[in-house]
């Protein structure tokens, strides 16, 4: 399984001491404005039984992270199929900190090394990014790392329910041409 490292960031393998702050992280209201609820211990953990999984099996998926210089866990980030019930296909790049970590740089620092992953080691034509329209901390962080919308490609995401999470943007990145 590959290790993504950053200056100041490591992408990495999931560990037992990792459940606790990822649940933490979950259940987190304010982390989990865009999507539908907080996450139960139960969920939480079976996410990352989920993650590690695909990493294990593929080499490549949603990798913890954690800070270099102290080894603190502070979220996730990665690559992963994109889901069969949304509108189009590829592979889409994620990220997810605990809100202390919010601010500092680091969504950004770690979803650049995800796409340098994506297009050099596994050789990907594009990367996908997808969030709620209200999300606006996200977009900018897919902005920053060089993705566009095409506004013609934003969705209902019928996966959620009725309401202001429905309403979903892709962003795209290319390989081809990119800086």
């Amino acid at each position: 399984m590959s290790e993504l490292r950053t200056d100041r960031l490591v992408l990495r393998a999931w560990r037992e001491s990792d459940l606790a702050p990822w649940a933490a992280l979950n259940a987190d209201p304010e982390v989990r404005e865009h999507f539908p609820g907080v996450l139960t211990r139960e969920r939480s953990d079976a996410s990352v039984a989920r993650f590690q999984a695909d990493l294990d099996r593929r080499g490549w998926g949603w990798w913890a992270v954690e800070v270099r210089a102290t080894g603190e866990f502070i979220g996730f980030a990665g690559l992963d199929p994109v889901d069969e019930d949304m509108p189009f296909t590829g592979v889409e790049i994620g990220w997810r900190l605990a809100r202390p970590h919010w601010g500092h740089g680091y969504a950004t620092e770690a979803a650049l090394a995800v796409v340098d992953h994506g297009f050099e080691a596994l050789r990907l034509p594009e990367i996908l990014a997808v969030t709620t329209a209200t999300n606006l901390r996200s977009q900018a962080v897919m902005r920053r790392i060089g993705m566009t919308r095409d506004p013609a490609d934003d969705f209902d995401d019928l996966t959620v329910p009725e309401g202001p999470l429905r309403p979903s943007v892709v962003y795209r990145l290319r390989r081809e041409g990119r800086q």
